[in-house]
């Protein structure tokens, strides 16, 4: 007897314990599944899956043992901080499951900060940054909060509200993109609906009844098939609706959090790092940048990529996914898609400014060290299809970070002889010269296939233009890549420029071709710079800018246009093209209007500070605050279901129907309220014996009184009236208040959050029924 009570939970038989065992798994699955398209891989299933395990044992641990909410959630903390690191930190924990001190830390400061970290990460998210402890978490108190109310409550449709409450959750901290949300609303649905059924069918009541009735068995296989039936046309009408949902109705946009904590990061607020080319090579022509520590042979870097030509400057695009502008916070499983050697390079940052960030190859993960750090990593943003980051704090002198990358294999010209142009859709260019159209058909009449006619682009500018940078003892060549001093380039007897002019105007010629083209802007060792020790020391004169070529299947191939640098014009051959005409004796030119000047450095400032503070500090005080409400709302979630739970029964009594059920209600919640102070009372016991049990620890005489009264009340010949309710009630509230002014503060918490006479309460009104 004593075995078969220890495997039972109280009033529950192994049925009833499968079925809401299994109700609970499969409410709570259905969440999990929703988190597919969040996290990449199933990795996060470990951490969710075990955290559902987990969950349902404390859940019928407590059951069994009677445990109070305090003693519950204690236990649920305990199990996070012990589990959690094997389930959703395993990188730190020792040998994959002991936690040790920085797992509880970053469990402990996940509680708070994970939430904003998975909103600002862009999916799919990686398993390895901490991300899991939002799944892993979530699952832990959705399956406790549901598996307890399942278990122990005699209605169990109360379980349904955290269920729900979790998949919301993973609603509002997932991404637009789905996973079957159809299917998941029907299987939510179809379990609820036969869980239910199946626990009315069982409840211990009907249980006892049926026992006791004639032709019970036939009867109970009658329910039963009704109940299968309406089941399978539940799940059939379920299906239909769905079909005809998918199908017929209108796409509905899917509103989630991630839409709106932070902002798209913009790279148009900042100017094209291409415009201070000139300035990179005159001030620092030996003066380190940055230094780069296990660089491979042959990598480039690049700072960045730009595609979109205004006839002023090339930038990046204008466009959003896919394009050069589609810059996402940095993470640890970007350009997922890599082939080619992989490497670790260290870059230390020594005269780089600006937000532009150098990386090598595809990278996959941006680790930050310094002072700065946690600056840097906040607002750094990685572009996946060109390659190029940047952080919106701006790099320093002392900033160092690691890239763990990729670095794809250029392919051979042989490689690329059957190849064709990659059918992108390049932005729309304007102010392009008309001069390059016919000068690019020109290079390019005697090449073939696309690999050569790219080749012959390239080998034009390099064996008829002239390298110079136009610094002080250069030959002059103006800076900057603007249309008019692309058409000064070209039209000149001698083409005299460097990697920005001839660059830009390669990559113009090929898109009046038609080929995919961008330029890059970075560095790369220059003929015996690297002594293969992988490092490189990057300056404004080893500098370079390149142009690049999309091709079918090899992606983006590289072409470097400009010529030598020993390959120098003569002085006197730099002059433009002309038709000469006869002279024309000109007007002469129209007085010019005094330039306007800057305003002073003070009215600047006195103009700046007049200007009203902005609103952008109440995004981040939002976000936090909700953040910490959230947290606060999730952790006082059993005690607010509970204390809604006792409400709910509370005033379903006070206002029964018939006034003798009010007064009966009354007396029950007398004794309910005493049960939860630790009142032994035996469930089925008539008035008179529960007064006896609650007199020996509470105002004896007076509770015996009012027990009697309640015989004569709900057994006399009529109905109270309504005011005799009113006088019963006020006499069982000044009962409950002396039992509340007779106890400590924690024995009064510990009342009101006890589940004690939730459990009992269903049996001891039936087993009083006459």
């Amino acid at each position: 007897m004593n075995r078969l009570r220890f495997l039972l939970l109280p009033g529950s038989t192994w049925r009833r314990l499968v079925a809401d065992v299994g109700a609970v798994v499969l409410l709570i699955t259905v969440g999990i599944v929703g988190f597919a398209a969040t996290f990449e891989g199933a990795t996060y299933l470990v951490a969710a899956v075990g955290a559902l395990v987990v969950g349902i044992a404390l859940a019928w641990v407590g059951a069994r043992w009677r445990w109070g909410v305090l003693t519950l959630a204690g236990a649920t903390v305990a199990v996070y901080f012990l589990l959690g690191g094997a389930l959703a930190l395993p990188a730190t924990t020792f040998l994959g499951v002991i936690p040790t001190l920085e797992t509880w830390r970053q469990l402990a400061f996940g509680i708070v900060t994970a939430w904003k970290d998975l909103l600002t990460t862009v999916p799919p998210v990686a398993p390895d940054d901490g991300h899991l402890i939002v799944p892993f978490l979530m699952t832990l108190v959705a399956s406790v909060l549901t598996a307890s109310l399942a278990l122990r409550l005699r209605r169990p449709a109360w379980a349904l509200i955290p269920a729900s409450a979790f998949i919301a959750g993973e609603i509002l901290l997932g991404t637009a993109q789905t996973v079957a949300p159809i299917v998941q609303g029907a299987l939510f649905v179809i379990v609820a609906v036969v869980w239910l059924a199946l626990r009315t069918l069982w409840s211990p009541e009907r249980t006892a009844v049926e026992a006791a009735t004639p032709g019970a068995d036939a009867s109970r296989a009658a329910r039963l098939r009704r109940l299968v039936s309406g089941g399978v046309v539940v799940a059939l009408a379920t299906g239909a609706g769905a079909a005809v949902a998918a199908t017929a109705a209108p796409p509905t946009q899917r509103y989630i959090l991630r839409d709106f904590v932070v902002p798209p990061f913009d790279i148009h607020d900042y100017a094209s790092p291409l415009q201070s080319w000139r300035g990179y090579v005159r001030d620092f022509e030996s003066e380190p940048l940055f230094t780069l520590s296990g660089l491979p042979d042959d990598a480039r870097v690049r700072l960045a990529t730009m595609d979109a030509y205004d006839g002023i400057v090339y930038n990046v695009a204008e466009d959003g996914a896919g394009s050069s502008s589609a810059f996402t916070p940095v993470r640890s499983n970007m350009s997922p898609q890599a082939k080619g050697d992989e490497a670790t390079v260290r870059v230390d940052i020594e005269n780089l400014d600006g937000v532009w960030l150098p990386s090598v190859g595809s990278a996959h993960e941006i680790t930050f060290a310094g002072d700065r750090a946690n600056d840097l990593r906040r607002g750094a943003h990685f572009n996946d299809g060109t390659g190029t980051a940047v952080v919106t704090s701006g790099v320093h002198s002392g900033d160092q970070y690691t890239i763990d990358t990729t670095v794809p294999v250029e392919p051979t010209d042989e490689q690329l002889a059957d190849q064709q142009f990659a059918p992108l859709k390049m932005p729309r260019q304007t102010g392009i010269p008309q001069s390059l159209s016919e000068l690019a058909s020109d290079a390019t009449e005697e090449a073939e296939t696309p690999i050569e006619r790219a080749r012959a682009l390239e080998s034009y500018l390099q064996s008829e233009g002239y390298f110079s940078h136009g610094l002080a003892d250069d030959v002059y060549s103006p800076s900057g890549h603007g249309a008019a001093r692309v058409t000064m380039l070209v039209s000149n007897e001698q083409m005299v420029g460097d990697d920005e002019q001839y660059a830009v105007t390669m990559a113009l010629m090929a898109l009046q071709l038609g080929m995919p083209a961008r330029v890059v802007m970075g560095w790369y060792p220059d003929e015996g710079e690297q002594d293969g020790s992988g490092v490189f020391t990057a300056t404004g004169d080893n500098m370079h800018a390149w142009v690049e070529i999309a091709f079918e299947d090899a992606g983006w191939v590289t072409f470097d246009p400009t010529p030598d640098e020993d390959n120098e014009p003569s002085q006197q051959n730099t002059k433009p093209r002309a038709n000469p005409k006869p002279q024309v004796l000109q007007p002469p030119p129209p007085a010019q209007e005094p330039a306007e000047l800057p305003p002073a450095l003070a009215e600047e400032r006195d103009q700046d500070e007049e200007e009203p503070p902005g609103l952008d500090w109440l995004g981040p005080v939002l976000l936090w605050t909700g953040i910490g409400l959230g947290t606060l709302l999730l952790l006082l979630s059993p005690f607010l279901v509970i204390g809604g739970v006792k409400a709910a029964r509370r005033t379903r009594r006070l206002r029964a129907e018939r006034t003798a059920d009010r007064v009966s209600g009354g007396w029950d919640e007398l004794v309910d309220r005493a049960v939860d102070y630790r009142v032994a009372v035996p469930p089925g016991s008539t008035r008179a014996e529960s007064a006896r049990a609650v007199g020996e620890t509470f105002d004896g005489p007076r509770v015996a009184t009012l027990a009697q009264r309640a015989d004569a009340e709900v057994y006399g010949p009529g109905d109270p009236t309504p005011a005799d309710v009113d006088a019963f009630w006020r006499e069982v509230d000044e009962i409950v208040a002396g039992m509340a002014g007779g106890a400590t503060f924690w024995q009064r918490l510990r009342a009101r959050l006890s589940l004690r006479s939730l459990r009992r309460g269903g049996i001891r009104r039936t087993a009083r029924r006459p």
